[in-house]
């Protein structure tokens, strides 16, 4: 098995030659911070415009979390109950109606640029797999159109994918699957091509605002820029006006090898990209040569924005996902998994993607995607480029009343706890027994503090 830090899909998408870092001063309308989807698709916006655009990144475009996720790239109508609960039923349906926007724009767009992305509108398959998890389907089923949110019996899910774990779910078709890191390093390709300045290795180490804008220092320069957009994801954990608005946990995947007959077995051959409904959820898909990649939400968390590297090689994690897929598909019993990679999440408190402005300062952001940004960071992208621009939103998800994490040490320390709490919890619900009350406890008090830890 290849254990690494960046994982498959960058293996197979081929290396880059990397851009020149800043080296000098530069100006420009608005100095992008952050090479993933988000700065990437915020570029591209602002390029379209007309506005000239200096893009920073730390390492290299596309290499962090949007080049390694699970290839999801999904609407948001299953946070719809969340939505609805903070925003009321007619801004809630905006936001998912501008979601399933952004799912077909990118399928367009990769359609219009000549990227081979893997973009495949196959739909998402939420089941449930023990009878506590039935209320999470029955929660979104109670909000959701069924014009975009389809409810499926037994028969219904295992005619789709055929788990022995699965009870019930639901279906939505607006969603779509990529090859993550084609689509990543494509835009980094067609945003340079689009006039974009990309500087690489070049790692912002001051933010400062003044009359006029903003300029980022990197070790080797400065741009000056009339305005700033923030797109850092987990990172966002080190910069002082956000740090207490997310907590940093990871997720691991573990690939098969081509296993064609088993898919078949398992009559899963429509490219549905699937999930489980539990909070530390397990979502997999499959592989244009048939491969399974099967992930886990259930890493580790890291201390601050102190990532320490196990949040992308973590082998006792990869172990345990490995097990998990053993047992959501026997089938694949003594099947080889050829590798395994992680990466974090930049986890939102209020489990919804916040996008906003600073106070008293052309500084604009987007953060929080929860492990669901491959189509929503398109959408972030759309509106942070509305916002520099000088264009205004009303979209629900730009600048609500935030949601805080507690401080370290006690985010943390908590968060560990009651990821433990909630470990015991799922375990005990799929083995048909008892949870008893301190656990529940545990897993009630971050509802209690405000923080959703589920969808």
């Amino acid at each position: 098995m290849i254990h690494t830090a960046h994982g498959y899909w960058l293996a197979e998408a081929g290396g880059v030659e990397p851009a020149p870092a800043l080296a000098g001063d530069v100006s420009a309308d608005v100095v992008v911070i952050g090479g993933g989807y988000t700065g990437l698709w915020t570029a591209w916006q602002l390029r379209a415009r007309g506005a000239s655009v200096v893009l920073l990144e730390a390492d290299l475009c596309g290499h962090g979390p949007s080049g390694r996720n699970g290839g999801f790239c999904e609407t948001l109508w299953t946070h719809l109950p969340s939505l609805v609960e903070r925003f009321g039923r007619d801004r809630a349906i905006e936001v998912c109606q501008a979601s399933t926007e952004s799912v077909e724009m990118i399928g367009t767009w990769c359609e219009e640029q000549g990227v081979d992305a893997w973009f495949t509108r196959s739909g998402y398959l939420m089941a449930s797999t023990a009878p506590a998890h039935d209320a999470v389907i029955d929660e979104i089923l109670a909000v959701a159109p069924r014009s975009r949110v389809a409810e499926l019996n037994q028969a219904g899910v295992r005619a789709r994918c055929d788990s022995p774990r699965f009870r019930r779910g639901l279906f939505v078709r607006d969603d779509a699957t990529v090859q993550p890191a084609r689509l990543s390093l494509g835009l980094r390709a067609r945003v340079r091509e689009a006039g974009a300045e990309v500087y690489e290795h070049s790692r912002v180490r001051a933010l400062h605002t003044h009359a006029g804008g903003v300029t980022a220092e990197t070790s080797g320069g400065r741009v000056r820029a009339g305005a700033a957009i923030l797109a850092v994801n987990a990172a966002t954990r080190g910069f002082g006006p956000l740090k207490n608005r997310i907590s940093v946990t990871s997720s691991h995947i573990v690939l098969t090898e081509p296993v064609p007959d088993v898919l078949e077995e398992l009559r899963w051959t429509g490219g549905e990209c699937v999930t489980d409904a539990r909070v530390f959820v397990h979502y997999f898909r499959t592989t244009r040569d048939g491969r399974i990649a099967f992930g886990w939400g259930g890493g580790r968390l890291a201390p601050g924005a102190r990532l320490g590297g196990k949040v992308e090689v973590d082998a006792d994690v990869a172990e345990q996902t490995g097990r998990h897929l053993v047992e959501m598909f026997p089938a694949l019993e003594g099947r080889a998994i050829t590798h395994a990679w992680g990466g974090p999440i930049d986890v939102s408190p209020s489990h919804l993607p916040q996008l906003g402005t600073l106070d008293g300062a052309p500084v604009h952001y987007a953060f929080g995607f929860t492990g669901n940004g491959v189509g929503p960071s398109h959408l972030a992208g759309r509106v942070l480029a509305s916002l520099a621009s000088g264009e205004q939103t009303d979209l629900a998800v730009v600048d609500p009343e935030p949601v805080r994490v507690p401080p370290e040490p006690i985010a943390f320390t908590g968060g560990m706890l009651v990821r433990r709490a909630f470990l015991r919890k799922e375990r005990l619900e799929e083995e048909g027994r008892a949870v008893d009350p301190l656990t529940r406890a545990v897993t009630a008090a971050p509802r209690v503090m405000g923080i959703h830890v589920a969808r």
